[in-house]
């Protein structure tokens, strides 16, 4: 169990570093007007979770799941995760639970944000 988590941990930093070097070049490339490296990780994680998911199970990998899948992937967006349980849930014939997933995850994401925002901003003063 500590060994897994280690691995956790390990691979969540390389994706966190990797996401913050994604960010940097992407501002860098295409200015600071849009979240372009947010957009970016989120694309790419996305994609390489889908990649990884089949070519793990494929090749005898899944016990790398916890490093590459949980740990870079997670590190670098956990918008890969919620992507594949939505598909997922859709593969499974279950596309109206999949549907309401996604449509509670990013409504109620952005109502837990806003709603940390102004606690945040009531109970901490300005300088």
């Amino acid at each position: 169990m500590i060994f897994t988590a280690l691995q956790v941990a390990l691979g969540g930093a390389i994706g966190a570093a990797c996401r913050y070097l994604t960010n940097v070049a992407m501002k860098a490339l295409l200015g600071i007007g849009f979240p372009w490296g947010t957009l970016t990780v989120n694309i790419v994680g996305s994609f390489l979770m889908g990649a990884l998911v089949v070519v793990l199970a494929r090749k005898g990998g899944t016990h790398l799941t916890p490093f590459l899948m949980t740990g870079v992937l997670g590190g670098f967006t956990t918008f890969s995760a919620f992507s594949l349980d939505a598909i997922f849930l859709m593969e499974e014939g279950k596309s109206e639970i999949a549907l309401i997933y996604i449509a509670v995850s990013v409504l109620i994401s952005l109502a837990a944000l806003v709603a940390g925002l102004a606690l945040a901003r009531g109970l901490v003063p300005l300088p």
